[in-house]
């Protein structure tokens, strides 16, 4: 196996192991014996548990740009942005434990974790900007300001609808995509 697909397998694996249990609690012994590999062969890939870590947040927000990428073959920037939220929703829903371990997680206070959390907000902040002017929306600072609240907004209402009943994926749905187009509005 090549070092990259090593390394991409150990990934995996604390991936599989995030979906099931909070990322503090996931061990380097865990992982060694998970992949059939020796300790020191994880830190020849890791330079530390916390890298570790870090390596399975940016997996696990790789694959959500990847899944929410807006399409714009679809037209009609609502649609576009309701298939967008609709892919995330539905990834978060999928991957609730490890999401919200992420989120909300010890690793959530750590500084390298928070960049990746950062960098991965900043691509959907980002992508709102990019198609703001196909919903007549110039793009100024409280514009991007506002954007910013409306993803921290997203993340705060999907990761209480995981733990409520009482709410609708489509009423969920709706309450965000509504959400974004009301925001631009009042900074007009």
């Amino acid at each position: 196996m090549s070092p990259e697909a090593r390394r991409d397998q150990l990934i995996e694996f604390g991936l599989a192991m995030v979906g099931e249990r909070p990322l503090e609690d996931i061990t380097i012994d865990a992982i060694a014996d998970a992949a059939g590999v020796s300790r020191a062969l994880l830190f020849h890939y890791f330079a530390s548990k916390q890298d570790f870590h870090v390596a399975i947040a940016q997996a696990q927000a790789d694959r959500m740009l990847a899944r929410t990428e807006p399409d714009p073959s679809l037209g009609d920037p609502l649609v576009i942005l309701t298939a967008s939220m609709s892919e995330f929703v539905d990834y978060v829903s999928e991957n609730r434990t490890a999401y919200t371990t992420l989120i909300r997680g010890a690793s959530s206070s750590d500084s390298a974790m928070r960049e990746v959390f950062d960098r991965t907000r900043e691509v959907m902040v980002g992508r709102v900007l990019d198609h703001a002017p196909a919903f007549g929306v110039e793009v100024t600072p409280l514009v991007t300001i506002s954007v910013h609240g409306w993803i921290a907004f997203v993340e705060e209402t999907t990761i209480r609808w995981l733990t409520s009943d009482t709410v609708s994926r489509d009423e969920l749905l709706r309450l965000i995509t509504a959400a974004l187009p009301a925001l631009a509005a009042a900074t007009q």
